[in-house]
């Protein structure tokens, strides 16, 4: 049972204390980049570029998903001679666990026209691997005081977690710092095939990575614009980060909104809202603690009601909205002790059992609860005794959970609203664990157990 194994691993954990889950990274995709120059000193100047990252709308369930990129430079010979190279880039980077993937359907253009390339091998651009790795290479000549356009377009492949809703892009600028003098001016446009808006693109850290700042709104985009810098880690920027939302999650959320709105009366359909939105509110590990993270949760609460109002009797719905309260207050527990989200899932979950005792899934939830705060709700037979529902907290909190009660944003310490209604006893529980001593590993563990959620 997986609460069982949850007990134990927190045994283990004070057992052997040298022992530690690792924050593994996901493979990591090759990232688009800038040209390089082929000479250690030039003249040629890089005077302006346009990169877009153009997020295909891959709706293929779990799928990381892909971009078209097309970089447009705009170089300029400031010398006095004519200059004749071998511009390069990379097409392949290690993914940090020991192959090599590469970039797909590369065309490069000079002055509007499509040239060949060939492999090279240069150093890798990632600072974690030595190993070289293939670069795309081409001649080309940079006439004095002429602008040059050059085109490069490819195909990247997202970043991220299996099963994750998440996905994640990067743009390398600092392979254009070779170039005289600094980059002239850049524009880098991340565009998504529905609107953007701070829902869908993540300014926060993930687990794979956080967005650039500073890119402004605009449409389907979000854009971001430099004007004469050296990029580099001492610089304004170095390279940028696009983590977002993944197509097929966001369709999703975008679908359920479509179906409420076309049929406010169907409970099914707030259910699968509010499960779309639960899905994109938590993370690797964690939960999404940006003001628009807020949001979702807040969302995710909303849709749930909504969905009970309508279908009250629903066990498997209950479930779902107690799995959500009690994830989210897993991760809070840890700094701040039991949350009214607590005990308002506790109310869901034994409102779920009431319902349905033999469903599977309601099943499952409890028990994941009950491993989550142990001797919370104790197992008896086939059903379970709910002892924080039947005594009164020590500090019990103050503010009611509501769906437009905005969480405080600040990662482990958001607000501690009130549950629903309070219990009918006024003896004072003994909480089953201290502070983040047990709850930090048990948080932990537990995420390694459970991936994903049914409801």
């Amino acid at each position: 049972m997986k609460h069982i194994f949850v007990v134990l691993f927190v045994c283990a954990m004070f057992a052997f204390p040298s022992v530690a889950l690792a924050d593994m990274a996901p493979p990591a995709n090759p990232p688009g980049t800038n040209l390089q120059p082929g000479t250690e000193t030039t003249q040629v100047r890089m005077m302006a570029e346009t990169v877009l990252i153009d997020v295909k709308n891959d709706t293929t369930p779990n799928s990381l998903g892909s971009a078209a990129v097309t970089a447009d430079f705009t170089m300029r010979n400031l010398g006095s001679n004519d200059e004749s190279m071998a511009a390069r880039f990379p097409i392949s980077s290690s993914n940090g666990y020991g192959k090599f993937p590469e970039i797909t359907d590369v065309v490069i253009k000079v002055n509007g026209k499509q040239i060949s390339y060939r492999r090279a091998e240069y150093p890798d651009v990632r600072t974690w691997d030595q190993s070289t790795v293939p670069w795309a290479e081409f001649d080309v000549t940079f006439p004095v005081g002429q602008d040059v356009p050059v085109e490069v377009s490819y195909n990247l492949q997202g970043t991220g977690f299996p099963d994750e809703p998440y996905t994640s892009y990067t743009y390398v600028l600092e392979t254009g710092a070779g170039w005289k003098d600094t980059i002239g001016s850049a524009d880098i446009i991340l565009r998504l095939p529905y609107p953007a808006d701070l829902e869908n693109i993540a300014l926060d850290e993930t687990g794979t990575g956080q967005t650039t700042p500073g890119g402004k709104l605009q449409g389907n985009e979000m854009r971001w614009h430099f004007e004469n810098f050296e990029p580099g880690p001492n610089g304004v920027i170095d390279n940028m980060e696009f983590e977002l939302v993944a197509p097929y999650a966001w369709q999703a959320v975008l679908k359920e909104r479509g179906n409420v709105a076309d049929n406010p009366n169907d409970g099914e359909a707030w259910g699968r809202l509010a499960k779309s939105y639960k899905a994109i509110f938590f993370l690797h590990k964690g939960y999404r603690t940006d003001e628009a993270g807020g949001q979702l949760y807040q969302s995710s609460i909303e849709a749930y009601e909504k969905c009970l109002t309508l279908l009250p009797k629903d066990a498997e719905w209950h479930a779902g909205f107690a799995e959500l309260l009690a994830d989210r207050s897993m991760w809070d527990a840890g700094a701040s002790g039991a949350t009214a989200d607590t005990y308002r899932a506790m109310q869901e979950i034994q409102t779920a059992l009431q319902l349905s005792p033999d469903d599977a899934k309601v099943q499952n939830i409890a028990q994941e609860i009950s491993g989550i705060f142990p001797n919370s709700m104790v197992q008896n037979g086939t059903s379970y005794d709910f002892i924080w529902l039947t005594q009164t907290p020590t500090a019990w909190p103050t503010a009611p959970t509501t769906a437009t009660a905005a969480p405080k944003q600040t990662l482990m310490t958001p607000s501690q609203p009130a549950p629903t209604s309070a219990p009918n006893s006024s003896s004072t529980p003994s909480l089953p664990f201290c502070g983040t001593t047990v709850l930090a590993p048990l948080t932990l563990a537990f995420w390694v157990v459970r991936r994903r959620r049914a409801v």
